[in-house]
């Protein structure tokens, strides 16, 4: 979303980003038949990185004569540029999206993505993939997701829980807690023994999170629905609003949360806590490799506890521009995401897979992690992420919750989300 003052800049800026990600397809109008041009941007030693790549070398084999033409592209950089990409001739035939109405949608509404629905039936995509999962893989004719259209394919997915230090919880002798009641009892005993229990994010994503949780708890499927699908009122200083912000800000002040951290970015509260400074990190599994490769202490993970509800989804899709001539290499391509022995590569890797073997996970935490997204999915608890709903509504909620973090009446903090949400809503 454009700030006043500053369009004719942005704009220019985003113009150029797209001339430079053209520029990076060689700027050939003409559609190779035997190419097979492959976006995303996922690091080579993620789980998605390693498990695509190995997709692109099975493409090859089973595709004799067609190359992968392969770019990896920043997340920004194709989620400020995809409109004008996408409509022009250097797009490429296939890349990850970001998922959501305010994203995914939105070029739905704008004709740049095929719609893959009598492929996903033809090819038994649907029976693969959740039906709470395929929510953000389908559309409708607003752009609104959990529509009746499929215009992307989700192949992994992803949630929110809660990474502990078990060297710290057992020095000061705190239980992985299973109840909201012992989880508050464990956050009190660190702060007793002069410890912070949980890292924190105020600048980005991790703040909100923790009042959509909070808020999740007073929730139920309908509040979810009419908050992520518009299907009915929204009330930002309502019963579930209201307790997330109050709480959230009372843990700051209990010192459950430094308040300090009301300016740090997602990736130093990461860091502190890899670096074994906070016995607790509440964030998604993008962390799981991470944590595992860079984390010098035994740790493990745990779903917020008592949760009928938790941030969650598929992960991001992958689209096909409508202006490709190579749709079928493309969604064969998807095919292979898909297939056993992939999933299956990617699930060792640190990933949650959508469709692996379960016998052939063989890494342990990855199993327990695989193990409880398939809870929550089989409950129903999934409730995607707090900024999805309209354009420009991250910002919105890190400037608001920093507020709240900084003692502003919670009330006060919440009303201005109001205006900001309906007027983002499709028209």
């Amino acid at each position: 979303m454009m700030k006043a003052g500053r369009g004719a800049t942005l704009l220019a800026a985003v113009a150029a980003s797209a001339l430079a990600l053209t520029g990076c397809g060689g700027g050939d109008a003409e559609s190779d038949p035997n190419v097979l041009k492959l976006w995303h941007y996922e690091s080579p030693d993620s789980a998605m990185g390693v498990a695509w790549n190995a997709a692109i070398k099975e493409f090859e084999k089973t595709h004799p004569g067609v190359k992968v033409e392969f770019e990896e592209k920043g997340f920004e950089q194709i989620q400020k540029t995809a409109s004008m990409v996408l409509n022009s001739d250097d797009a490429p035939d296939i890349m990850e999206y970001n998922k959501g109405s305010a994203t995914a949608g939105k070029l739905s509404t704008q004709g740049l993505l095929a719609d893959m629905s009598a492929e996903v039936a033809e090819r038994g995509w649907d029976k693969m993939i959740s039906p709470n999962v395929a929510v953000t893989a389908k559309y409708d004719d607003k752009g609104t997701m959990g529509g009746d259209k499929w215009f992307g394919i989700p192949n992994y997915a992803e949630y929110v829980m809660v990474y502990y230090n078990k060297e710290l919880f057992e020095k000061h002798g705190v239980e992985v807690p299973t109840t909201m009641a012992e989880f508050t009892a464990a956050l009190d005993k660190f702060v007793a023994e002069g410890v912070t229990p949980l890292t924190n994010a105020g600048a980005e994503y991790m703040a909100q999170q923790y009042v959509y949780q909070l808020a999740l708890s007073k929730a139920d499927r309908n509040w979810i629905s009419n908050y992520q699908r518009y299907t009915g009122p929204v009330n930002f200083t309502d019963d579930a609003w209201t307790h997330g912000a109050t709480t959230f800000q009372q843990w700051v002040e209990k010192g459950y949360v430094d308040k300090n951290t009301v300016g740090q970015k997602a990736e130093e509260a990461g860091v502190a806590f890899m670096k074994g400074e906070y016995p607790m990190m509440f964030s998604g599994s993008w962390w799981f490799g991470r944590v595992n490769a860079e984390s010098k202490f035994d740790w493990g993970t745990f779903v917020w506890p008592e949760a009928e509800f938790t941030l969650g989804s598929s992960g991001n899709l992958w689209v096909v521009p409508e202006g490709s001539e190579n749709k079928d290499l493309a969604y064969d391509f998807i095919n292979i995401t898909l297939q056993k022995n992939i999933q299956n590569q990617l699930g060792n890797a640190g990933g949650i897979p959508i469709a692996a073997d379960p016998s052939a996970i063989t890494d342990e935490k990855s199993k327990k992690l695989i193990a409880d997204f398939n809870e929550l999915t089989e409950g129903d608890k999934l409730a995607y992420y707090p900024d999805w709903p309209v354009p420009g509504f991250y910002d919105a909620l890190v400037a608001q919750f920093q507020k709240v973090m900084n003692g502003e009446d919670p009330k006060e903090s919440l009303a201005p989300l109001q205006t900001t949400y309906e007027d983002g809503l499709p028209k």
